[in-house]
């Protein structure tokens, strides 16, 4: 018989005292209570290509597509998608797409039946997301190739792909994903001001990925301190001198201020952002506006703050130096040109930023013929702020 709220009652349990490995026998003891044969959690892997059910899920290891499946689709739009009695529910945290929600259905799912398993679907997203830190289970899953340690270092540095909150999204992706090492990225909400930064290290591997965590850390440290962007830059420069001396990180650090739509920056050696109004191109701002962290010693100059406003629905693309010098078999960079035609077809399809992202990364790769020469990181900024009420 079915009782949603048992089935609630019963996957609420596992807040308390569970591993990630404990949700797949879980879903598969309150499919009954959900008018379900049974519910499959499907997890994204780090290359966004394929969802595979969670690790203990019993029976059931084949992935699904991404592209051109039915439960793609319902990962790419964010919407539930259905093909006779199965249905297919995104898992989401926040902005942050985990995968998918599978239900094989015993009969035709009314409204209120709908209702209750997009609540089931949210839950077992927030499970997902809070118990994947207390076992591997979601890691094993996600991961499709074994990761180098430059790689785990830097990916247990980062936040979540994607945030959306007060009219702004900023989502972000990074390629090679099991060999990363030198591009980090990050961001914070703290009332009207949503904090961006991006980060390419010189170097690569472990070296590298050390000097990323500093880079990383230290930002951190003085954004939570109260540091406005000028004495965050100079807080990074001078440990990064006496650190690492002699090596240096180039680096967008941003505030976007969501009451308002102005954006302030320091380009510190880095490739200006593109700024879209719609599908067209903006004059991109200056750059850079100071050297590279580290270098900053060598000119007595302060950063300089560039501060742009911004118009309800433009979009920021911030990327490293790997997204446009991408090179095809002929030699061909990918170049700015193609970066912002890409973007600007995007937009045009109103596509969600974090699809976006995904298919950007996809056709970098693609475009390399697979193997990338450097590391590839891209991040959107989005101000939607929302309309009178």
């Amino acid at each position: 018989m079915a009782d949603p709220m048992e089935a609630v009652r019963r996957l609420l349990d596992l807040r308390r005292r569970s591993r990630p490995e404990d949700l797949p026998p879980a879903l598969a003891a309150v499919a009954p209570l959900l008018g379900a044969e049974r519910l499959t959690a499907l997890m994204i892997d780090y290359e966004q290509l394929s969802l595979w059910p969670l690790h203990g899920t019993p029976g059931d290891s084949d992935p699904r597509k991404v592209n051109d499946t039915l439960p793609g689709l319902a990962f790419r739009t964010a919407r539930p998608a259905q093909e006779d009695s199965c249905l297919w529910l995104p898992l989401l945290h926040g902005a942050e797409r985990l995968g998918v929600l599978e239900v094989w259905l015993r009969g035709e799912a009314d409204d209120a039946l709908r209702r209750d398993l997009a609540v089931i679907a949210a839950l077992v997203a927030e499970l997902v997301a809070s118990r994947r830190f207390y076992g591997d289970a979601v890691e094993r899953t996600r991961r499709r190739l074994p990761m180098q340690l430059a790689a785990e270092i830097i990916w247990n540095q980062l936040p979540p792909l994607s945030f959306a909150a007060n009219g702004a999204v900023v989502t972000a992706v990074l390629e090679p994903c099991y060999d990363v090492g030198g591009d980090a990225f990050d961001y914070a909400a703290n009332g009207d001001l949503l904090h961006v930064a991006l980060f390419d290290t010189v170097g690569h591997g472990i070296s590298a990925s050390a000097l990323t965590t500093l880079t990383l850390n230290t930002y951190r440290n003085a954004r939570r301190s109260g540091l406005g962007l000028v004495d965050t830059y100079r807080s990074i420069d001078k440990w990064i001198r006496r650190q690492y001396s002699g090596s240096f990180v180039t680096a967008v650090l941003a505030e976007l201020d969501t009451a308002t739509g102005t954006y302030r920056r320091i380009a510190a050696g880095h490739p200006a952002e593109l700024h879209l109004r719609g599908d067209r191109s903006m004059p991109s701002p200056p750059t850079p506006t100071a050297l590279p962290l580290g270098l900053g010693h060598m000119i007595r100059r302060p950063p300089r703050v560039t501060e742009i406003p911004l118009e309800p629905g433009d979009t920021l693309a911030l990327y490293t130096d790997g997204i446009t010098e991408a090179r095809s078999a002929d030699g061909q960079l990918f170049g700015l040109d193609r970066l912002d035609t890409f973007l600007r077809t995007e937009l045009r399809a109103d596509a969600p930023a974090a699809e976006t992202m995904r298919r950007l990364i996809h056709t970098i790769v693609s475009y390399e013929n697979g193997e990338l020469r450097d590391d590839a990181t891209a991040a959107l900024i989005q101000w939607r702020p929302p309309g009178p009420s």
